[in-house]
């Protein structure tokens, strides 16, 4: 990388603005969203949608909320004409759905767009002409005037087919490369275009500004919005729109510091998909105003499906780590993390708390369809014990001492990292099970009698390394009398510890789950956990759990 020499900024700044926008803090409403997933998203794809599969797609962005939806460039193929008439005369565009056309600005391209558009209850009609130095100069080696020129012809052609055709048409005009464009040129081409449209209250013109190449930092770019909305002719008949792209992945910050500029309509779509690095991500910038409290009029409450959906029909992937979308978003694997976590669900829970406010989670997962168990609270060798036991509480209904979690959490850790994987749920509850729960050998209890004789007097009868054998001991209750029971038997040296038991709140409230610790004369920790309908002999399999997991460790 010796050639940085060669390399100059190429965006032009806005004439002196007071950055009014500077003085907001976040969006604070939704925005007029249009997805152009149809148009700009379908030509930057590998093996463009079939007529079947954007069918398919305009159905699903209409579920989401989508009032607006880019449908093609109409004039460009046959399939895009056909999706066009297709979705007008199978009458597929609800009354309250506005279908949006792409045209240049030449005649026998505007004429079979409005072709395609005849009939249509609602559609805008999305003119566009490149402004920018670069392309004045090199691609079409125009003059200022004849660029002007090319829009404005192309303006009145649009009034002039409006009037020939049957169907309810809007204007848009976009200065295409409008980031590379002087800003007092951008300002005079679209107010020369919109001297020809003359918008009023009742047909409103939307002035699309894209960034159709990033050139800057967003802050440049929300000075030029704000110096066009301050400047625009008709203002309070124009809809300023944004559409940015993400050639410096700044297309989520363009965006929002341009509706505080003053825009009040974006272009996008779903997960960014678009040409080079994509368009603006509408999922990312809802979700953002969402997570702050603001309604972005749009349903992402089932992101997993939705994805599915995307990934299918346009047979591209969505990064793990895309925001809100990828899989791994809210996945947890480090063990402060997933303690945090853990620790602000119960905190929820004990508070009765309704504002969502937990550690390394902006959002509620669950209001976008994912799940704790499996997207939050992931499970490897850098786990921790809180995530270990918050799966094993929520999901399986153990709540273990927090000593034991510990335990627990050490053996979890030493397999993930022997096996070299990830650990799902079941497989933690398993590891869980076969290790610490009601466990039978070499010590297995057949029958227990207890009589009130010196304190509790305690008669068991197990089977110990093949033979059946018979203790009896006292205590100050009935698990410390088996205790010592099978102590005075086996000759073990430990003493009890720690013991907790609850109701096991899945799968069978009826049953209780009992967790002991035993210490040994050098200080090892055993842990042993049982379950049974009876609380006594739950406790019981949970010493002798404890027990046998010493002595198997012996």
């Amino acid at each position: 990388m010796n050639n940085v020499s060669k390399y100059t900024r190429q965006f032009f700044e806005a004439p002196k603005t007071e950055m009014k926008w500077a003085g907001r803090s976040y969006v604070d409403k939704a925005p007029m969203w249009c997805s152009v997933d149809l148009r700009d998203g379908n030509q930057a794809l590998i093996i463009p949608m079939s007529l079947g599969e954007k069918l398919e797609f305009f159905q699903k962005l209409v579920d989401i909320g989508f009032k607006e939806i880019e449908i093609g460039f109409p004039a460009a193929s046959e399939t895009e004409y056909d999706f066009c008439r297709t979705l007008i005369e199978q009458d597929l565009i609800p009354d309250d759905v506005t279908i949006q056309v792409l045209t240049q600005s030449r005649e026998h391209i505007i004429q079979k767009t409005f072709e395609a558009l005849r009939g249509c209850k609602n559609a805008i009609v999305h003119l566009y002409n490149s402004t920018s130095l670069a392309q004045r100069e090199q691609v079409f080696r125009k003059s200022r005037e004849e660029i002007k020129e090319i829009a404005v012809s192309g303006a009145k052609l649009c009034k002039e087919y409006r009037g020939k055709y049957e169907g309810n048409f809007r204007f848009e005009y976009s200065p295409e490369s409008f980031t590379g464009t002087e800003p007092e040129f951008a300002l005079e081409i679209c107010n020369a275009v919109l001297d020809v449209w003359q918008p009023s209250h009742d047909d409103k013109v939307i002035i699309n500004l894209p960034v159709t190449v990033q050139l800057s930092m967003p802050h440049i770019y929300a000075n030029q919005i704000e110096y066009m909305c301050e400047n625009l002719k008709y203002r309070e008949n124009v809809i300023v729109s944004l559409h940015p792209h993400n050639d410096r992945g700044c297309a989520v910050a363009d965006t929002e510091m341009g509706l505080l500029a003053g825009a009040e309509r974006v272009e996008g779509t779903l997960f960014g998909n678009g040409e080079r690095t994509g368009n603006v991500d509408i999922i990312t910038l809802a979700m953002n105003m969402y997570s702050q409290g603001v309604d972005p009029q749009l349903d992402f409450s089932d992101i997993p499906s939705l994805s599915e959906t995307y990934s299918r029909l346009t047979r591209m992937g969505i990064y793990e780590r895309q925001p809100y979308s990828g899989k791994l978003v809210f996945a947890a694997f480090s063990g402060s993390h997933q303690d945090a976590i853990a620790k602000g669900m119960k905190w929820r829970e004990e508070h009765g708390e309704t504002i969502w406010n937990v550690p390394y989670l902006p959002i509620d997962p669950q209001d976008i369809g994912r799940e704790y168990e499996s997207d939050v609270i992931r499970i490897n060798s850098q786990s921790g014990k809180g995530g270990i036991g918050y799966i094993l509480e929520t999901r399986f209904g153990y709540d273990l001492p927090k000593k034991m979690r510990e335990s627990v959490g050490y053996m979890v850790k030493s397999i993930s990292d022997r096996k070299h994987k990830e650990l799902l749920p079941d497989e933690v509850y398993e590891i869980f099970k076969s290790n610490y729960v009601d466990i039978v050998s070499p010590i297995r209890i057949t029958e227990t009698h207890f009589v009130q004789r010196n304190g509790i007097e305690a008669t068991i009868s197990f089977d110990y390394n093949g033979r059946k054998v018979t203790a009896t001991d006292t205590g100050n209750g009935r698990l410390d009398a088996v205790s010592n029971a099978i102590r005075s038997y086996t000759g073990s040296g430990y003493s009890l510890n720690t013991y907790s038991e609850h109701a096991l709140e899945v799968g069978s409230a009826s049953k209780a789950v009992s967790y002991v610790e035993i210490i040994t004369g050098d200080g090892k920790s055993f842990w042993g956990t049982g379950i049974d309908n009876d609380i006594i002999t739950s406790s019981v399999k949970a010493l002798v759990s404890a027990v046998n997991n010493m002595l198997n460790a012996g």
